[in-house]
C-alpha cells in the first residue's frame, strides 16, 4: 500500500523507468533501500486512489459497469481454488464420495433455461467492509496559510465503527486534523500520528480497519492474477445483479474530471495522440529486439487510445462535450476532446448524396476503419494513417480520429495534395504519394490507374479516388478516407448496361442495396487471387505438356482437358490438381506445380514458346502483366462520377470483367465452400458472433447471410446443417431487430432510455400482447415544461415516438428488413411464431440483441411466456454501453513463432513444437502484456501438448489461465470460453479430481445451452464426457441419460453409420453392462460393430475388439440367466454368489476421454520405440539437410482436427508418431 518512494542502491537513487537489468552494479546479495519521498498533489492523489482500489479489489463492480478495463470470471466459483495442488490432497479421491448430480436445468430434454446461474455468487464478494467513507473533503483545497505549512488537500473519513474524522495530506504523509463537517480547524488531533502511508493511519484508528484490511490483502494475493489484470480493451457483461450504489470520491471525482492529472506521465497533461501514434511507429524496427520494442510501443499506445476515444465519444453523445460548430444543427457537429476529433455518422452537406445519404454515411466510418486496419498491417515507412476508432453508443454512430497536425488551421482544399473532395470530379496527384502508395499496391491487389479531372487532364493514382493524401504540420505524409480500398462487391451495385456472368443472375444478383459503398472483404481478394493463381499454373502446365506431348508426337490423355472458363464451374476447389494421370495425389500435384513455378522462372523468358504459354495463361486468368502472373484491381471501377481516359478503354474493360468474375467467385466457390464445411463440421460457429467470424474468414460479407440460408435449406445435408440454419436464422433476427433499433433510439430522450428500451424488448422478445410503454417524467412534472418544449434543440424529434410501438408493427419492420437488407423471406408475425417455427429460444435472442446494441439488463429470471405481463420493467434495463470497433495491432514475430510451431506439432515434433509455441508466448506477453485472445490460444495449445507429453500438472496449469483469460476478454458465455472449459474438465480428471470436472463439464453444458441450446453437435461431445465421467464414479443411470443424447445428437448430425455414432453405441453398451442389463448392451454393441464392419471391413482392428466385446458380453448375459434359472429352480434359498457390478478402471475412463476428444496415444513396443527414434533422427538430418522441404511430402505428417472431430481415433493407421490427431483449434 506504499507509494511516492524511490529505491537507492548503495546512495544513488535509481530511475523509476529504467529497467532493473539494466542497472548498473546490481548483482546476487545487492541491497535496495527504499527511501519515501515527499508527497506533491499529484502523489498524494495518487496513494489516495491506490488506496481506494487495494479497498475495492474484491468488488466486482467495476467489471459490471465496464470501467477501467475490469471484466468478470467465474472459474474459481467452479473449481473451488484446488487446481494445481492435485499431488498433496487428492490421494484419497477416488474413493471419497462426490456429489455429482447436476441442477436441473441442465439434464438432457430440460427445457428451462435460466438465467441467474450465468453469474454465480462468488464468495470473495461478499464485502468485507473496511471504511463506510473516505471520500474528499469540502474544505478542498487548503488557503494560502495553510499551503505554507505544506498541506495538500482534506479527506474525509467515517469508519466502521461510526467515527468521523478529518485528515490532512500533507508533504510529510498524513495525519487527523480538527476539522468537522462545519468547522475548520486544520491543526492535529490526537492520537499524533504522522504517517506516510494513509494504511498504516487508518489501522492505528480503527480496529474493524485493521482486522478486515489485513483479510482483504490476504484473499486478494489468493487470487490468481489473471483474475485481477486489466485487458487491453474493454470487454462489456450484457447482464449484471443488483448492486448497491456506494460512495467512492475516486469515481465521483473521475466522473467529473477527464482524469487528466492522473492517468497520463507526460508534461503537458492531455496527451497529443496523433504524436503518439505516428512516433510508435517511426521506431526502428531492423532486428527483434527493436520491434518487439516498437509493437510494445503501438500496442499499448493503439488501446489506450480506444479507452479515451471510446469514453469521448460516450461524452458526445451524452452532451457533455460542447461542440466546435454549436450554431449548426446537431446532426452537422463535429467536436475535439482530449486530442481526439469526433463526427457523428449523418450525411453532413450532402457529400454521400449519390451514395445513399445517411445510410452511406452510416457504413463509411467502418469501411474506412478497414482501410486504417490494412494499410496499417501493410505498414510502410513514410505513409501514416489517422488513428480511427468508430464507437456505436445509443443509436448514433461517432467516428473518433486523432488530428493531423495544421489541419484546423486550413481549407479542405488548401490541404489535399493527392487524391479527390468529391469523389472524382476534382483529383490531383502527387508524385511522393505514388511512390509510397506504390509500395503497398502488390500486397493490397491495387492497380495503379489513370482517371480524368474536370478539365479532362489525366491524373495517375494507385489508389482509389476519395482517398485524400494531406501532408501535416509535421511533415508527414497522412492518407485519410480509405473507405474504397478494394473493390465494390458487383453483386449490391447495378450498373445500366452491364451484365454479371451466369451464377450471379441465377442466384437474382444484381441488387440495389441502400448505398452504394459495398465493397468487396480483403479476405475475398486474396482468395480470389489466390484462386486465380491456380488457374494459372493448371493453364500453363497444361500448355507445356501439350507442347512436350506433340514434341513427342504422343498426345496425353488429360484430365483438365479444356481451360476452365471464368468461374464456370463452382466445384473447381481452390486445390492444386495438375494434368495427367500419373499424379495420383494433390500433394505430388502441388509439388509439380512448385516445380512448374520453378521452370517457368528460371526460364529467363527465352524458349519463345514459354513464352508464348505464360502470356496465354496471363491473358485467361486476367493478369496484368502478360510475363508474370500479377492480378490487381482498379478500385475506381463503377465508381459514380470517376471518368477514365480513352486510351486506357481496354484495361477498363479487363477490370470490369475481373470485377464480374469476383462477384461470381463468391457465389460460385466461397458460398458453397462454407456451405460444404459446415456440413462436413470442419467449423462449428455456436452463436452469432462465431457465424459471422467464419464468414468473414471467407471473405463473405454479412449481408450474403439471406443466401448462406438459402443454400443451406437447398443442401442435400439439410438435417446435418440445422445447428447452423438456426444460428443464421437467429442471427438474421436480431441484425434486423439492431437495424430498427438503432432508428428507434435516435429519437429518445436521456430520461426515457431505461423505458424506451424495456418497451422495445418488450416488443420483440414477450408474448404479452399489447406492452405499453411507460412514458418518463411521472416522477417529477414540470411547470415550464410546454415552454420548454418549444425551444427543444433540433434533431431531438418527437421524443415519445418510441412509446407507441407494438409488437406486430416491430415484427411486421423485422420480416421487412429482413426481406430487404439480407433477401430472406421469414415465416412469422410475432416472436411466438419465430420460436416455434425456427426452433429459437427467448434467451438466446436476448443475449444477441443485447450484445449487438450494448444493452446491459438485470440478472433474474424473465417470464417470457407470460401473456398476463410483460417481461420487461424500465427496473429491468441496467445500463447501455458503447460497442466500438478499433485495429487489432498484431505482434508479427510472435505470431510467426505461433505459426511454426503449430506446424512442427502437425509434423509430430512435439518438442520442437513446445519449444517454439513457447517462445511465442514470452514475445506476446511481450507485446500485449498479459491478457489477450492470442496469448489464450498459445496457452491452450501448450496445455495440450504438455498433456499428450503426460506432464498433467502443467497442462492444467496453462489451462486454467487459458479459462481465466477466455472468460475475461472475450466473455464468461463466448463459445470459446466453453470450449476451454471443456479442455479444463479432461485435464482435471486426469489428475484424478473428478468433482472439479463434474462442475467444469456441467458450467459448460450450461453455457452451450444458453447460447444455442441442446441440438449442436458440440452437445453431443460434451454429453460423451459427462457420460464417461458419471460412469467412472458408477452413477450409471445419469451417465445413460448423457450418453443416450450425445448418441442421438451425434446420429443426426453424423448420419446413423458414421464411426462417432458407433463409438456412442459402444460407451452406451458399456454403461449397460455395469448395471447388467446385458441384453440392452448387446443390442447398442451390435448397432457399432455392424457399423465398423460396413466402413472399415472385418479385418480392422476396431471391428474385431467390437466382435470380442460382443463375445464377452453375451457369455455375461448366459451366465446371468443361468443364475436367473437357478433360483427359479431352487428358490431364493439357493447358493448363488453375489453379482458384481464391476465400475470401470480410472484409466479405461481417461482412455475413452481421449479418444472421444480427438487425443491419442499410440501404445509402442519397446522395439517400436527404438525404431521412431532412428526414424526421428534420420528425418532431422534430412531435414536439416534439405532445409525443411516441402511439408507436404512428410511420410508420417500428423493431421490437426477441430476438437472432437476425429471421425474415431481407430480409423487412423497405427504407424503414426505420437498423436495423430491433435486439435489445435478446438
Amino acid at each position: 500500500h506504499r507509494t511516492c518512494f524511490s529505491l537507492h542502491l548503495e546512495g544513488n537513487m535509481l530511475d523509476h523507468f529504467s529497467e532493473l537489468r539494466s542497472v548498473e552494479g546490481l548483482q546476487e546479495g545487492s541491497v535496495l533501500r527504499v527511501v519515501e519521498e515527499p508527497y506533491t498533489v499529484r502523489e498524494a492523489r495518487i496513494h489516495v486512489r491506490h488506496v481506494r482500489d487495494l479497498l475495492k479489489s474484491l468488488d466486482p463492480s467495476d467489471a459490471f459497469n465496464g470501467v477501467d478495463c475490469n471484466s468478470l470470471s467465474f472459474l474459481s466459483v467452479f473449481t473451488d481454488g484446488d487446481l494445481g495442488d492435485s499431488g498433496k490432497r487428492k490421494k484419497g479421491l477416488e474413493m471419497d464420495p462426490i456429489d455429482c448430480t447436476p441442477p436441473e436445468y441442465i439434464l438432457p430434454g430440460s427445457r428451462e433455461r435460466p438465467l441467474c446461474p450465468l453469474q454465480p455468487q462468488n464468495r470473495d464478494w461478499k464485502p468485507l467492509q473496511c471504511l463506510k467513507v473516505l471520500t474528499m473533503s469540502g474544505w478542498n483545497p487548503p488557503p494560502g496559510n495553510r499551503k505554507m505549512h505544506g498541506d495538500l488537500m482534506y479527506l474525509f473519513v467515517i469508519t466502521a465503527e461510526d467515527r468521523q474524522v478529518s485528515i490532512t495530506a500533507s508533504t510529510r504523509g498524513f495525519y487527523l486534523n480538527q476539522s468537522t463537517a462545519y468547522h475548520f480547524n486544520p491543526k492535529p488531533a490526537s492520537p499524533r500520528f504522522l504517517s506516510h502511508s494513509l494504511v498504516e493511519l487508518l489501522n492505528q484508528i480503527s480496529p474493524t480497519f485493521k482486522k478486515n484490511f489485513a483479510a482483504l490483502q490476504k484473499k486478494r494475493v489468493q487470487r490468481h492474477p489473471f483474475e485481477r489484470i486489466a485487458t487491453p480493451f474493454q470487454v462489456y457483461s450484457w447482464t449484471a445483479p443488483q448492486a448497491e450504489h456506494a460512495m467512492d470520491c475516486v469515481r465521483a471525482e473521475d466522473a467529473y474530471t477527464s482524469r487528466l492529472g492522473y492517468e497520463e506521465h507526460i508534461p503537458g497533461q492531455t496527451r497529443d495522440w496523433n504524436e503518439e501514434l505516428q512516433t510508435t511507429r517511426e521506431l526502428p524496427r531492423k532486428n527483434l529486439p527493436e520491434r518487439l520494442l516498437r509493437e510494445r510501443a503501438i500496442f499499448k499506445v493503439h488501446s489506450d487510445f480506444t479507452a479515451a476515444a471510446t469514453r469521448g465519444a460516450t461524452a458526445v453523445i451524452d452532451g457533455n462535450v460542447m461542440a466546435i460548430n454549436p450554431s449548426e444543427e446537431t446532426k452537422m457537429q463535429m467536436f475535439i476532446w482530449n486530442n481526439i476529433f469526433f463526427s457523428l455518422g449523418f450525411d453532413v452537406r450532402d457529400h454521400y448524396k449519390d451514395f445513399g445519404g445517411d445510410v452511406a454515411a452510416y457504413v463509411a466510418p467502418t469501411n474506412d476503419l478497414n482501410g486504417v486496419r490494412t494499410y496499417n498491417a501493410v505498414d510502410v515507412e513514410g505513409l501514416y494513417t489517422l488513428g480511427t476508432v468508430v464507437v456505436d453508443y445509443r443509436g448514433y454512430r461517432v467516428t473518433a480520429q486523432s488530428i493531423i497536425p495544421g489541419i484546423l488551421e486550413r481549407d479542405q482544399e488548401q490541404s489535399v495534395i493527392y487524391g479527390s473532395i468529391d469523389f472524382g470530379k476534382t483529383v490531383v496527384s502527387h508524385p511522393r504519394y505514388l511512390e509510397l502508395l506504390e509500395r503497398t499496391s502488390r500486397p493490397l491487389k491495387i492497380l495503379r490507374h489513370r482517371v480524368l479531372n474536370d478539365r479532362d487532364e489525366e491524373v495517375e493514382l494507385c489508389s482509389s479516388v476519395e482517398c485524400k493524401g494531406i501532408i501535416g504540420n509535421d511533415g508527414r505524409h497522412y492518407i485519410l478516407d480509405l473507405l474504397r480500398t478494394f473493390p465494390p462487391d458487383l453483386n449490391f451495385l447495378p450498373v445500366p448496361g452491364e451484365v454479371l456472368p451466369e451464377e450471379c443472375t441465377r442466384a437474382g444478383f444484381p441488387r440495389a442495396h441502400r448505398h452504394k459503398l459495398c465493397c468487396l472483404r480483403q479476405e475475398l481478394v486474396d482468395a480470389f487471387v489466390e484462386h486465380r493463381y491456380l488457374l494459372f499454373m493448371k493453364l500453363a502446365a497444361l500448355q507445356l505438356m501439350q507442347q512436350k506431348a506433340s514434341k513427342m508426337e504422343t498426345p496425353p490423355s488429360l484430365e483438365n482437358g479444356d481451360p476452365p472458363s471464368s468461374e464456370s464451374k463452382p466445384e473447381d476447389p481452390p486445390a492444386p490438381e495438375v494434368g495427367s494421370e500419373e499424379e495420383g495425389s494433390s500433394a505430388s500435384g502441388l509439388a509439380k506445380v512448385k516445380e512448374l513455378a520453378e521452370t517457368i522462372a528460371s526460364d529467363d523468358g527465352t524458349d519463345p514458346r514459354s513464352r508464348e504459354v505464360i502470356r496465354n495463361a496471363c491473358k485467361a486468368v486476367g493478369s496484368i502483366s502478360s510475363t508474370a502472373f500479377d492480378v490487381r484491381f482498379n478500385p475506381d471501377i463503377f465508381s459514380p462520377g470517376v471518368r477514365f481516359p480513352e486510351s486506357c478503354q481496354e484495361e477498363v474493360r479487363d477490370q470490369k470483367q475481373l470485377l464480374k468474375d469476383a462477384a461470381a467467385f463468391l457465389l460460385s466457390c466461397q458460398i458453397p465452400g462454407l456451405v460444404k464445411d459446415f456440413a462436413d463440421h470442419a467449423v462449428l460457429p455456436m452463436d452469432g458472433a462465431t457465424l459471422a467470424e467464419v464468414m468473414r474468414q471467407r471473405g463473405i460479407n454479412m449481408r450474403y447471410l439471406g443466401k448462406v440460408l438459402d443454400l443451406v435449406l437447398r443442401s442435400p445435408a439439410r438435417d446435418q446443417l440445422d445447428h447452423i440454419y438456426k444460428i443464421g436464422i437467429g442471427e438474421l433476427l436480431t441484425r434486423s431487430a439492431k437495424h430498427i433499433f438503432k432508428t428507434y433510439l435516435q429519437g429518445v430522450e436521456l430520461s426515457g432510455l431505461s423505458a424506451a428500451i424495456s418497451h422495445f424488448l418488450n416488443c420483440f422478445l414477450s408474448s404479452y400482447p399489447n406492452p405499453v410503454a411507460h412514458l418518463p417524467a411521472d416522477e417529477l412534472v414540470s411547470k415550464k415544461r410546454n415552454r420548454r418544449r418549444r425551444n427543444r434543440p433540433p434533431g431531438a424529434a418527437d421524443n415519445t415516438a418510441w412509446a407507441v410501438m407494438t409488437p406486430q408493427e416491430l415484427w411486421k419492420n423485422i420480416c421487412q428488413e429482413a426481406k430487404n437488407y439480407f433477401d430472406f423471406s421469414l415465416e412469422c408475425e410475432t416472436v411466438d411464431q419465430a420460436v416455434e417455427t425456427y426452433g429459437l429460444q427467448k434467451i438466446t435472442l436476448l443475449r444477441e440483441i443485447s450484445l449487438k446494441t450494448g444493452i446491459q439488463i438485470l440478472l433474474k429470471e424473465y417470464s417470457f411466456d407470460s401473456r398476463h405481463k410483460p417481461a420487461f420493467t424500465e427496473e429491468d434495463v441496467l445500463n447501455i454501453f458503447p460497442v466500438v470497433k478499433h485495429v487489432n495491432p498484431k505482434a508479427s514475430d510472435a505470431f510467426h513463432f505461433f505459426q511454426s510451431g503449430q506446424a512442427k506439432v502437425q509434423q509430430g515434433f512435439l518438442k520442437e513444437g513446445c519449444e517454439l509455441i513457447n517462445e511465442a508466448l514470452n514475445l506476446f506477453n511481450n507485446v500485449y502484456g498479459a491478457m489477450h485472445v492470442e496469448i489464450c490460444a498459445c496457452l491452450r495449445l501448450l496445455a495440450r501438448l504438455h498433456y499428450i507429453m503426460g506432464d498433467y500438472a502443467e497442462a492444467l496449469s496453462n489451462q486454467q489461465k487459458a479459462v481465466l483469460m477466455s472468460e475475461r476478454v472475450m466473455g464468461i458465455e463466448h463459445p470459446n470460453t466453453i470450449q476451454e472449459y471443456m479442455h479444463l474438465a479432461l485435464y482435471c480428471f486426469a489428475s484424478s479430481q473428478l468433482s472439479t470436472a463434474l462442475s467444469l463439464l456441467y458450467r459448460a453444458r450450461y453455457l452451450t445451452l444458453l447460447v444455442f441450446g441442446e441440438e449442436h453437435p458440440e452437445v453431443a461431445l460434451l454429453d460423451n464426457n459427462i457420460g464417461l465421467v458419471l460412469h467412472g464414479v458408477m452413477e450409471c443411470d445419469l451417465s445413460l441419460r448423457f450418453l443416450e443424447n450425445a448418441l442421438a445428437v451425434s446420429t443426426k448430425y453424423h448420419g446413423p453409420k458414421s464411426l462417432k455414432v458407433a463409438l456412442s453405441h459402444h460407451l452406451v453398451a458399456r454403461v449397460y453392462e455395469s448395471k447388467a442389463e446385458f441384453r440392452s448392451a448387446l443390442q447398442h454393441e451390435k448397432e457399432g460393430y455392424t457399423i465398423y464392419k460396413t466402413q472399415l471391413g472385418e479385418d480392422h482392428e476396431k471391428t474385431k475388439e467390437s466382435s470380442e466385446y460382443l463375445k464377452c458380453l453375451t457369455q455375461q448375459a448366459v451366465a446371468l440367466q443361468r443364475t436367473m434359472n437357478e433360483i427359479y429352480r431352487n428358490g431364493s434359498s439357493a447358493n448363488i454368489p453375489p453379482l458384481k457390478f464391476t465400475a470401470p478402471s480410472m484409466a479405461s475412463v481417461l482412455e475413452q476421454l481421449n479418444v472421444i476428444n480427438g487425443i491419442l496415444f499410440i501404445p509402442l513396443s519397446q522395439k517400436d520405440l527404438e525404431n521412431l527414434k532412428a526414424e526421428v533422427a534420420r528425418r532431422h538430418q534430412l531435414q536439416e539437410a534439405s532445409g525443411d522441404r516441402d511439408k507436404a511430402e512428410e511420410p508420417m505428417a500428423t493431421e490437426p482436427e477441430p476438437a472432437g472431430a476425429s471421425e474415431d481415433a481407430a480409423s487412423q493407421p497405427p504407424a503414426a508418431k505420437d498423436p495423430p490427431s491433435l486439435s489445435l483449434q478446438g
